[in-house]
């Protein structure tokens, strides 16, 4: 196959015949609840770092570390649970990865202090891993082709639905309860997720094997210490000499080669993790290349926003909590009808438009922040945050599903969530360390900040200039955060428009 050969179309998926019609509502209520797992403690832990530092006595280092622990793991070996699925079959990998999430959720929920938290996010992200991409999978595997745009529409906008009140409720209880409240934004992935699992084991038969495919192990080690080292150089940019380990370029070129060594092996490997011949389709790299840049842009905004709020603008965690709202409404509201548009018109049009708004949105806060106005300004804008999402939600996950043959659903579905994954990890730890310098800079010599950071709340007597120059460097810092998400996004935009095909017929 040459290089952006396009596959040929591949018929109706033969595994749904397994599956009745009632069977398939309890794999999309399924694929539905444990994607709500998901949602709920990415947005949810975002609200409530502020008060997890506070309580732990936590660095700006460790808050992101106990985003990136989270999203190490999931990035890398999402891409082993989407093969597990096609090897032991989606139900089992499925239930095996609601079951490790919601384990390791309740012990993040007792952790005593910063680092234990950060190594249980981490197998919590083991747990995800093998979740996320059976969530998709087993929805492209019950549905056939033809009625398989239209479910990806429903699940996300039922996901989206299920989890509008997780944000809100959890800002409530960190706004009004104890200082420790949010050790249960983590415990409330228990009944979610043993319902899921409960409606899997019960109602939905388990297929046989696959196959004698073995699992990738040395695969998923070199992708998982790779990223591990480009996050760990990329988080430390951001601090002082005297803080770091060890030099920040040795951290980004050890990573630079083990994800060299990475794609070596996997293109010599008897049973890869990835087949590297499925990016020779256009449509599927271009996607997995719309969803790097987005996501980028997406994951920065949704990591530093609710820390600008609570820590630079003084607002309680309920407020903040709603900044996700308009997220929730409108792909809840919209995407299952732009599912079936995207199966009517095809992708490109509504992955360009998406990203479009998104990069005008993105630009708008930056230009807007000096006036920490939630109500008439931010929340306004964030509308279009909303309108974005929904239009390319769906869109994205059916481009990447019908870009891939049949047979490696489980893969195409690990390789772009550990695309979008990655580009978490990597936005975090990157603007993380922008985020902290330009913050620093701002408050140089500026007596009672000299023990502050980024997105940690201001304790004890602080002078009322001191406030002001606090929340003025806060403001510059998310400020260039926001305006690199708005080009991230533009040219997310680009790649949609040249690198996705065409379809007049309605």
């Amino acid at each position: 196959m040459k290089p952006f050969e396009p596959i040929a179309p591949h018929p109706p998926a033969t595994v749904s015949s397994l599956y009745s019609r009632s069977q398939r509502r309890i794999v999309l209520v399924a694929a539905i609840l444990a994607s709500s797992l998901g949602f709920i403690d990415g947005s949810v832990v975002a609200i409530a770092l502020p008060a997890i530092r506070a309580d732990l006595s936590a660095t700006l280092a460790d808050a992101q570390w106990i985003s990136n622990g989270y999203m190490l793991f999931l990035s890398s070996l999402v891409l082993l649970g989407g093969a597990a699925g096609d090897v032991y079959g989606a139900r089992r990998v499925f239930m095996a990865g609601i079951a490790l999430f919601v384990a390791t959720s309740l012990v993040c929920a007792l952790a005593p202090d910063a680092p234990t938290l950060i190594v249980m996010r981490a197998a919590q992200g083991f747990g995800a891993a093998l979740m996320v991409p059976g969530s998709l999978a087993m929805i492209a595997r019950a549905y056939p082709l033809t009625e398989r745009g239209q479910a990806i529409g429903i699940w996300a906008a039922a996901s989206s639905l299920t989890t509008a009140l997780g944000p809100t409720l959890g800002g409530l209880l960190l706004s009004f309860g104890d200082e420790w409240a949010w050790r249960l934004i983590f415990a409330i992935n228990a009944p979610i997720g043993l319902l899921a699992f409960f409606l899997l084991w019960r109602r939905v038969p388990a297929a046989g094997m696959r196959g004698s495919r073995r699992l990738d192990i040395p695969g998923a080690v070199l992708a998982t210490t790779g990223l591990g080292f480009v996050a760990w150089g990329l988080t430390a940019l951001g601090l002082e000499a005297g803080e770091r380990l060890a030099s920040p370029a040795f951290l980004l070129a050890g990573g630079g080669v083990l994800l060299g060594a990475f794609l070596w092996w996997e293109s010599r490997a008897a049973d890869p993790m990835i087949r590297l011949s499925l990016f020779a389709n256009r449509a599927f790299f271009g996607a997995n290349l719309y969803t790097l840049l987005l996501f980028l842009g997406f994951n920065a905004i949704l990591f530093f926003l609710p820390m600008t709020v609570i820590a630079g603008w003084g607002r309680p965690e309920w407020q903040a909590s709603l900044l996700f709202a308009p997220l929730s409404v409108f792909i809840g509201v919209l995407s299952a009808p732009v599912g079936r548009l995207a199966d009517r018109i095809g992708a490109r049009s509504l992955l360009t438009a998406g990203a479009c708004i998104l990069a005008c949105c993105y630009a708008a806060l930056a230009l807007t922040m000096p006036l920490m106005d939630l109500w008439r300004v931010t929340m306004p804008i964030l509308l279009f945050n909303g309108l974005g999402m929904a239009l390319l939600v769906s869109p994205l996950s059916a481009a990447v599903m019908t870009a891939a043959p049949d047979q490696d659903s489980g893969a195409a579905s690990g390789i772009n969530n550990a695309v979008a994954r990655s580009a978490g990890l990597i936005a975090v730890a990157t603007f993380g360390a922008t985020a902290g310098t330009i913050f620093n800079s701002r408050i140089v010599g500026v007596p009672g900040l000299e023990t502050s950071g980024f997105g940690a709340t201001l304790e004890g007597a602080v002078e009322a200039g001191a406030v002001q120059r606090f929340s003025e460097a806060t403001n510059s810092a998310f400020s260039a955060i926001a305006y690199s998400a708005a080009v991230l996004c533009l040219l997310a935009a680009g790649v949609a428009w040249l690198t996705q095909p065409r379809r007049t017929t309605l």
